[in-house]
């Protein structure tokens, strides 16, 4: 399983990448990890990922605890299956990407700048591999 986690635009804040970029570079002793900024007139996630199922953050998308997260990282992993993770920009995600994922997600009711949540989705995968994997950091 390769985990890749997308963001469109230019992060704003260098310290929110900075902590999103700790957590996937922790996460790669666990799967290969990939973070990277992206520009959608540029970059066909389904023709890049045909495979991958695409998870992208969506204020409308399924609200799930950490355990439920832990749990889709697990299936991908019993699956073989990648995973596209997707922030979006400032105005959000671009027009007919939503209906083409293959799960929304919300990470909160409060809307959060996207470096934010980036690095709340960065430190999310984390510990679902941590608490997969029995390590102390989840507890």
């Amino acid at each position: 399983m390769k985990l890749y986690l997308y963001f469109i635009g230019k992060p704003r804040s260098p310290e929110a990448n900075r902590i999103a970029a700790d957590f996937i570079q922790r996460s790669a002793h666990y799967s290969s990890c990939e973070m990277r900024e992206i520009r959608p007139d540029r970059v066909d996630l389904w023709q890049r990922h045909p495979a991958a199922r695409k998870v992208f953050l969506d204020p409308a998308g399924r609200e799930m605890n950490s355990r439920d997260f832990t749990g889709l990282i697990e299936k991908a992993q019993m699956e073989g299956r990648d995973l596209v993770f997707l922030v979006g920009g400032t105005d959000g995600l671009p027009r007919g990407w939503c209906e083409r994922a293959d799960l929304l997600v919300s990470l909160s009711r409060m809307t959060l700048p996207h470096e934010l949540a980036r690095a709340l989705l960065a430190e999310q995968i984390y510990r679902a591999f941590t608490t997969l994997r029995g390590h102390p950091y989840p507890r």
